[in-house]
């Protein structure tokens, strides 16, 4: 399995290296590859995060949880998918910040023949806000659960101890309306963000050619959509529940 992902990074690297000229290659095939990244974590995180809508017992969310943690794949895995992430965000800051060092006008102001979509050009503002969402959620959660674990009640189920991530989390949808709303928008936000980075991901990287393009546009705007709506059922389903 690692030697199939290796020669699938290695077949990837040769793409971006023949497809783009020396001054931009480099960094369209890195933003495309971690942009790819970024669509899989989410996938994951979204995946586990509508366990909590399906079990108000907690069971099914804490186990899947506990099994992650303990998981040397999802070790390896989850950690990689994180790490690209990252990338992905402080990368586009840097290419912003060369980019508007070097152009003469504003971006919005440039002229193309190409039709443009509003989340193409407000990739890095939708970036930002998203990445402010993911910070203030990474001090609510991932640091308790990953840096400080002792203050997690714990319960047992079906003879296994383990962490009750799952009051963690309910009891911020439950208790903070503001949080809620930070949430929807988080992922709506997101939703926005995927609905180019998708398609444009795959095309950076030449895995599509001009008569599969549309297909993976159409693909790109339904994985968005899952996404803005998946993360957004959430924080509803809590609000009106209780």
């Amino acid at each position: 399995m690692l030697a199939y992902f290796y020669a699938l990074i290695q077949k990837l690297y040769v793409i971006g290296m023949n497809k783009f000229p020396p001054d931009s290659r480099g960094s369209k095939f890195l933003m495309s590859i971690t942009g790819l990244f970024m669509v899989m974590f989410v996938a994951v995180h979204l995946t586990v995060n509508l366990l909590l809508i399906f079990d108000d017992s907690g069971e099914l969310f804490n186990m899947t949880a506990h099994l992650m943690e303990n998981s040397l794949v999802m070790g390896i895995i989850e950690p990689l998918l994180g790490l690209g992430f990252f990338i992905h965000i402080t990368w586009s800051f840097f290419l912003e910040y060369r980019n508007w060092k070097v152009r003469p006008v504003s971006y919005n102001k440039k002229k193309s023949d190409k039709p443009v979509t509003w989340a193409s050009r407000n990739m890095l503002v939708l970036g930002s806000l998203v990445l402010v969402f993911l910070v203030i959620h990474l001090i609510n959660f991932f640091w308790v659960i990953n840096f400080n674990p002792e203050s997690l009640q714990t319960v047992t189920i079906n003879g296994v101890e383990m962490e009750d991530t799952y009051s963690l989390v309910a009891d911020l949808f439950k208790k903070s309306v503001v949080y809620d709303i930070l949430y929807i928008m988080g992922g709506i936000l997101l939703g926005l963000h995927l609905s180019h980075g998708f398609w444009s991901a795959f095309h950076t990287l030449g895995l599509t050619d001009k008569h599969q393009i549309s297909k993976i546009r159409v693909a790109g705007k339904i994985y968005a959509a899952i996404v803005a709506i998946g993360f957004s059922c959430i924080p509803l389903y809590f609000m009106i529940r209780f």
